[in-house]
């Protein structure tokens, strides 16, 4: 397992909450007191939410929390929970005029809550997914303390390696690490739920994905593809690896784009095919600024893209497996 988290980077905490009734859940990243973020959406099938106020020429400077969930669209509903607790906190854009002196009003205050969502429907019952309780409860858990990694959270119903269909998939899940160079810390928190095989970039091994017919050695998807096997037939948006990079330097809105954009580079080292039409791959990047450093866009992107590699592998690393359906992990099959 490579080491660090997304927490590393101070005023930062996550949150997990997984169900207790089928393999799903949500994962919320907490800033409240406002952090600059950024988005690049890859997928052909993403759902998302409050994406287009990440846009630089968007008014809107900061955001308060980023959440990603399973449950497909369904899961945005997680969202609603996670601006009540911030609103609960005190946290959000603060509109209208203030309460008058003396007043025991407190002044209603928005939060900005851009989210994602993953595939995760056709692990157990799809009428149970993340709902506004689930993204409150997520908030509830919140630490700074290094996050939970693998079948938790946003990674508790994710699955690799699905082209070839369900039954040769296995395990995904959520992993987070992070690197530090000089006064800057970059770290990512990525939930893998991907079509493609999850590919170490040091040894081009394949650790999780597409199943050969024994159910237990890798197939390895690409190299069937150059074969000539056909894939299954997909639904489209089944799958999508969804993410946030992090770093303490001081980044405009504009550079926490472009940092999203670089950090993409890591998904494609680790996980092949990715950015398919049957995913909807998509990275946010929050810059905190709490090093003061302004940092340097092309060495934090550098940063960002390794980093986003190690949680991908840490998340399947971390994961267990599924007795019912049949989506063993890596750990179980020593692959890991």
């Amino acid at each position: 397992m490579y080491p660090g988290a997304i927490t590393d980077i101070a005023g930062l905490a996550v949150g997990h909450w997984t169900s207790p009734q089928r393999p799903t859940g949500c994962t919320v990243l907490l800033c409240p007191q406002g952090a600059v973020a950024g988005v690049d959406v890859r997928g052909a099938a993403p759902g998302t939410r409050e994406t287009d106020l990440l846009h630089p020429l968007a008014t809107l400077e900061t955001v308060h929390a980023l959440l990603l969930t399973g449950g497909s669209a369904f899961g945005l509903d997680a969202a609603t929970g996670v601006m009540r607790w911030l609103e609960e906190h005190g946290h959000g854009v603060q509109v209208g005029p203030k309460p008058r002196e003396g007043s025991s009003d407190r002044p209603i205050r928005v939060p900005i809550v851009p989210a994602a969502v993953l595939f995760d429907l056709w692990v157990g019952d799809a009428r149970i997914r993340p709902d506004a309780a689930a993204g409150h409860a997520a908030c509830v858990a919140a630490s700074t303390a290094h996050p939970a990694q693998g079948s938790v959270g946003a990674g508790a119903g994710a699955t690799v390696g699905k082209l070839f269909g369900i039954h040769s998939a296995m395990k995904g899940g959520i992993g987070t690490a992070s690197i530090k160079v000089g006064a800057i810390t970059v770290a990512a928190l990525i939930a893998v739920n991907a079509i493609g095989d999850v590919v170490d970039p040091a040894s081009g091994r394949v650790i999780a994905g597409a199943r050969g017919p024994d159910g237990r050695t890798p197939l390895d998807t690409l190299a069937a593809l150059c074969d000539g096997q056909l894939p299954a037939h997909l639904m489209d948006g089944m799958a999508t690896t969804i993410g946030i990079v992090a770093t303490d330097a001081r980044l405009t809105k504009a550079q926490a784009n472009k940092l999203a954009s670089m950090a993409h580079d890591g998904l494609a080292r680790s996980i092949n095919p990715v950015h398919t039409a049957t995913d909807g791959d998509a990275l946010f990047a929050v810059a905190t600024g709490g090093s003061g450093k302004p940092g340097h866009l092309s060495v934090l992107g550098a940063l960002a893209a390794e980093v986003t590699a190690r949680a991908v592998l840490n998340a399947v690393r971390a994961a267990h497996g599924l007795a019912e359906p049949d989506l063993p992990s890596a750990r179980e099959l020593g692959l890991a």
